[in-house]
């Protein structure tokens, strides 16, 4: 099988693409339908990938086309899961889902809640999200590909944030992404 992994060069998820399937091609760029066209893919796997993906490239990927967020999905769409998570206090998790043309909205294939401790930082939930992520990924793989893994509509109900929304809450993150998550207890 021909992949398409959208995504860092350095992610584990690529070595192990790489050592299951044929031909992996990965990039971080933005894609148009002439790349996608010029490359005869057969699936494509977004996973930390920062841009939205137009429908026409979409609609050459009819249920072979998913993302991995590391949300626990409806809640927090978007950018900066984790962190939203913490200040609306909703469930914590990760989401294998088809893509659509929505941020996030696809059909829900796979999910897992992770709980955190009173100790954690973002940067310690951060990491166990990602390392669950790729090991929910890996052992449904087969599955995913084949077309045999469950799938579930989304919910209607939800959140969604975008990257700059983050701005305004600057200041509780005062020791970056290693601020405690306790930190956001006093907000909201």
């Amino acid at each position: 099988m021909k992949v398409l992994f959208l995504g860092p060069n350095d992610s584990p998820l690529l070595e192990y693409l790489r050592c299951v399937e044929t031909l992996v091609v990965a990039t971080m760029g933005k894609i148009d339908i002439s790349y996608i066209d010029s490359h005869n893919f057969d699936f494509l796997v977004s996973y930390n990938y920062r841009r939205i993906i137009s429908g026409e490239v979409l609609g050459r990927f009819p249920d072979r086309a998913v993302n991995l967020h590391i949300a626990l999905l409806p809640w927090n769409r978007g950018a900066d899961p984790n962190f939203w998570s913490f200040v609306e206090k909703t469930p914590k998790g990760v989401t294998i889902h088809y893509l659509d043309e929505g941020v996030d909205t696809g059909d829900i294939i796979y999910q897992r809640e992770i709980f955190s401790r009173p100790d954690d930082t973002f940067r310690m939930i951060y990491d166990r999200l990602h390392r669950d992520i790729q090991n929910l990924f890996i052992w449904n793989w087969v599955h995913i590909r084949n077309g045999t893994c469950p799938r579930r509509k989304q919910p209607v109900m939800g959140t969604f944030h975008w990257a700059k929304e983050k701005d305004k809450y600057a200041h509780v993150l005062t020791e970056g992404w290693d601020t405690p998550v306790s930190a956001v207890d006093s907000l909201k």
